[in-house]
């Protein structure tokens, strides 16, 4: 019993801590804020004070039949709605004003956020949630920020106006009100736990949405030539469904607690009605404040009806916001280190370092050691997921090794600023990942300061791209499409290694750089990539040993491990595994 209360007294004080945080990104606001509120409650004044004025038009005007009180009244009301009219758009305007500054700050920081996070984060969490997260879940927040506090302050300013007004009137028959207030107010707090747990339930089905329809949009042309639409279709149509099933429970809670809510507010209307019928209260109402007291009973309804239908948005968006700093709460990649260099020599050391994946049970790196000294070339072969790639994701910090330690100029890579020690390297991987921008754009990004066209066009060069690209109408101005998907693996690998030779890095990392490419290109690629590698440290993994025959130093891993090392003439003298590859490769001639 004690732990169901404490959890959900820490469910509560979660809640309150996310509103007040939440609270935060408005203070900016503040003076646009202020003014909405007061507008809000303008608007309800300007309502509650028409309603005042049916007295005064029935006993009065029509009862008294004074002509003078119908021909203010016909003034009275054009004004009433022109002040009513502008109420209502300061404080629509400026609320929504609000809401869309502070969604486009969350959304800002969560974007800026995603980059900062270590990849073991990316690894564990699907893009198409991500996506979602900041898309579909900063909207919600948008109900808590704009549309949920305009109806919860205007309409319950309106209440308490209406309230004040039957107790002006008679303040016998609008204790009945009273009666039923913490009836109203123990439904609204069981649905309000309700909406949180299904909106929840709701965020995560759009992520599934999300990533489900990314995966077939990525894959399409997988998805066509294995005949998979059907099945895509089916594992699209069950997250769907579920999308469908959580709102529903959320509308059904919405719908039974508001027709409740009025259901009662009925009963003290009737009991009113009773108790008005008695002579007493007869004698005491005249025509119009009878009128204008059940007027403002009936028109309660409606507030009160908004004020329950907007809790829904209200935790939805209290949920959204719940999810939302839990991704901004997450500990960006470790940056402590101090030390800084213009240019390194690319002197790297590993000594007895282990690195083991989330969730594997073998290690990816087992107590590996070796020494590249500066311009040097190593080369890393072996069977795939014998912990090649690996070594450069530690390199460039990534991952972080359980165990060992990796130098850089006898310098702990730790102890570097994380943009300086990523600033040493260049990295061509066998999935390049490319922009939907221009040739010239793509080869150019991530590079420093201002590159000229000559310059450009002289790393295209050797990188053999205008070798396509001359033949195209725009040249290097060609935009490539989402991912590069206009173009083809070998010529997105060109843009990749013409990246590489504009980036001028002292160490390069070469993760299968020419393995989408033609025997040509692959020639021509191997030419540029010679010349660049003169004075700089190469890192190289590749499958295609005739690529890496003249490496100064070649380890060839297995499971994890070191298992050979050497260059190459030696290893084939030692008659291993090496040897064993390259008579596999080569059909036995050497």
């Amino acid at each position: 019993m004690n732990a169901e209360i404490l959890s959900e007294n820490l469910t509560e004080a979660q809640k309150k801590r996310t509103f007040r945080r939440l609270l935060g990104y408005i203070k900016p606001y503040r003076t646009a804020f202020i003014f909405s509120i007061f507008a809000m409650i303008g608007y309800a004044a300007v309502d509650t004070f028409f309603f005042s004025q049916i007295e005064t038009l029935i006993d009065e005007g029509l009862t008294q039949q004074n002509s003078q009180i119908l021909v203010y009244g016909a003034i009275f009301v054009p004004l009433v709605f022109i002040a009513r009219g502008t109420f209502n758009f300061v404080s629509t305007y400026l609320l929504n004003w609000v809401g869309f500054r502070v969604i486009t700050t969350l959304r800002q920081q969560l974007f800026d956020h995603m980059m900062k996070l270590p990849v073991s984060f990316h690894d564990r969490h699907s893009t198409g949630d991500l996506l979602s997260k900041i898309t579909y879940t900063t909207q919600q927040v948008a109900e808590a920020s704009s549309r949920a506090i305009l109806v919860l302050i205007r309409e319950g300013a309106f209440v308490i106006g209406l309230l004040g007004l039957m107790f002006y009137i008679s303040w016998q028959l609008s204790l009945v009100f009273l009666v039923v207030g913490p009836l109203i107010a123990k439904i609204v707090s069981v649905v309000s736990k309700r909406f949180r747990q299904v909106s929840r339930r709701i965020q995560t089905a759009m992520g599934n949405v999300t990533t489900t329809a990314e995966q077939m949009l990525n894959g399409h042309k997988v998805v066509v030539m294995y005949e998979g639409q059907e099945r895509e279709s089916q594992r699209f149509r069950d997250t769907n469904d579920v999308t469908r099933n959580q709102n529903m429970k959320l509308i059904n809670a919405q719908t039974v607690s508001t027709s409740l809510i009025q259901l009662i507010a009925s009963f003290s209307l009737s009991m009113v009605l009773i108790l008005a019928s008695y002579p007493e209260m007869l004698e005491k109402l005249s025509a119009g404040a009878f009128t204008t007291l059940l007027t403002s009973m009936i028109m309660l309804l409606r507030p009160l009806k908004q004020l329950t239908t907007v809790n829904s948005d209200f935790q939805r968006g209290i949920a959204a916001a719940q999810s939302i700093f839990e991704v901004l709460d997450e500990a960006a990649e470790p940056n402590q280190g101090k030390h800084e260099v213009d240019r390194v020599k690319g002197h790297i050391r590993f000594e007895n370092v282990t690195f083991t994946y989330a969730e594997a049970e073998t290690p990816a790196l087992d107590q590996v050691s070796f020494d590249v000294q500066p311009g040097r070339v190593l080369a890393l072969v072996g069977r795939s997921g014998s912990g090649k790639s690996t070594i450069s994701n530690l390199l460039t910090r990534f991952y972080a090794p359980q165990g060992g330690k990796i130098y850089l100029d006898d310098v702990d890579i730790y102890d570097y600023r994380l943009k300086c020690l990523r600033r040493q390297f260049a990295l061509v991987s066998q999935h390049v990942t490319l922009f939907n921008d221009t040739i010239a754009n793509n080869i150019t990004y991530g590079a420093r300061g201002e590159i000229s066209p000559e310059r450009i066009r002289e790393v295209a060069e050797q990188a053999f791209i205008t070798e396509f690209t001359d033949n195209l109408p725009l040249g290097l101005d060609t935009m490539v499409g989402e991912n590069g998907v206009m173009l083809s693996g070998g010529q997105r690998q060109r843009i990749a290694i013409a990246r590489a030779l504009l980036r001028d890095a002292p160490i390069l990392i070469l993760d299968e750089a020419t393995s989408a490419l033609d025997t040509e290109s692959e020639r021509h690629i191997q030419k540029a990539l010679s010349r660049l590698q003169k004075n700089r440290t190469s890192i190289v993994i590749a499958h295609r040993l005739s690529t890496i025959e003249n490496a100064d130093e070649i380890l060839v891993m297995e499971d994890g491990k070191v298992l050979e090392r050497g260059d190459h003439e030696t290893l084939l003298a030692k008659q291993g595994a090496y040897c064993q590859l390259y008579r596999l490769q080569f059909g036995g001639a050497e």
